[in-house]
């Protein structure tokens, strides 16, 4: 077969080939096959020192021809396949503009936040502010001003978590009463929110973290009866006008008189369930007048000034109001469980 055969031949079998062509891929192998520095064009051009020299014009033309064809072939193959690349791509991402679009997911409130937004509101609207302490606490603030002086029975009450022999994690935020009290002269109406700590273990009631918030006022003339009004009126707004509450003897090492503070229960309004123990009542916070004690070592003069406080956990508010049975649900981020507040 001589090369002008060839040639013909190679013009046929690309003419073929061509027309299976389906991808970039393949067409760039078709390419070099046919066109490529080893390609069949280029092995009849290699051949053509055989020729004589009137064959070597007529075979080098007609190589050269079919090679341009060829890569103009290729070119126009090329564009045809890359728009239809684009217009199957563009019809993939189409966008039904008539479909309904998908609902963003708005993020909740956590039950805590909800809670503490709503007692620092109320005892705002009272005339209280707001004070803050560190969590890091020094053993005098958290104990000894406080009337529970070293090796004080009080003491085993409570697990603390201490860092060194002086400081650990503050187990009430009464610590923020004395920094108050030790900063500020009477007349003082403060309530302090804030994390505790205490070595619990955990379990569906206990956390070894958990929030609390203390209220205190010291004045002149300040008795029981204005705590008791106080504590009604947050029993009132919490857990509604319909809540009964009372008043138990109890002990404290910084309150005298001390009290804790039930409510009528909240799934059986006091006739009597599993939650209460069968009593009707649940405890939801302590209270009394400021031990003389206290005052004194804040610099206050007991005889002149008195005054009441209080502390209550939220979480544990947060779990009646709201029927959560697992305190633990408040610290796991379970989106389920976040997303019914």
């Amino acid at each position: 077969m001589d090369l002008k055969e060839r040639l013909k031949k190679i013009e046929l079998e690309a003419a073929r080939a061509l027309t299976d062509i389906t991808d970039l891929e393949q067409l760039e192998a078709l390419r070099v096959e046919f066109l490529g520095k080893k390609g069949r064009i280029t092995e009849v051009l290699r051949q053509m020192g055989k020729l004589s020299a009137e064959e070597r014009p007529q075979i080098g033309q007609a190589a050269n021809f079919l090679k341009e064809r060829l890569h103009n072939i290729i070119e126009n193959k090329k564009t045809e396949i890359e728009q239809e690349v684009r217009v199957r791509k563009m019809e993939e991402e189409r966008i039904d503009v008539t479909l309904p679009g998908n609902k963003p997911r708005l993020g909740h409130r956590h039950p805590l936040t909800r809670i503490s937004d709503q007692v620092k509101e109320l005892f705002i609207g009272l005339g209280f502010t707001i004070a803050e302490g560190p969590e890091i606490e020094n053993e005098y603030n958290n104990f000894e001003a406080l009337n529970v002086p070293e090796h004080h029975p009080a003491r085993d009450l409570q697990d603390t978590f201490y860092l060194d022999y002086n400081y650990l994690l503050r187990s009430q935020t009464s610590t923020v009463q004395i920094r108050t009290m030790a900063q500020k002269k009477p007349p003082i109406r403060i309530i302090a929110p804030g994390r505790v700590y205490r070595s619990d273990e955990l379990d569906a009631s206990h956390t070894p973290m958990f929030h609390q918030v203390e209220g205190l006022v010291i004045d002149r003339g300040i008795s029981f009866s204005d705590l008791k009004g106080t504590i009604e009126l947050v029993v009132r707004a919490i857990y509604g006008q319909e809540r009964l509450f009372r008043f138990r003897p109890s002990y404290f090492p910084f309150t005298e008189p001390s009290a804790e503070v039930d409510i009528s229960c909240i799934v059986c309004a006091g006739k009597g369930c599993r939650l209460c123990s069968e009593s009707g009542w649940l405890e939801i916070l302590g209270a009394g007048m400021v031990h003389p004690n206290v005052l004194e070592m804040a610099g206050i003069d007991f005889k002149q000034y008195s005054g009441f406080a209080f502390g209550m956990g939220l979480d544990r508010i947060a779990m009646l109001k709201y029927g959560i049975n697992d305190i633990r649900l408040l610290f796991e981020n379970d989106q389920r469980f976040l997303r019914q507040f």
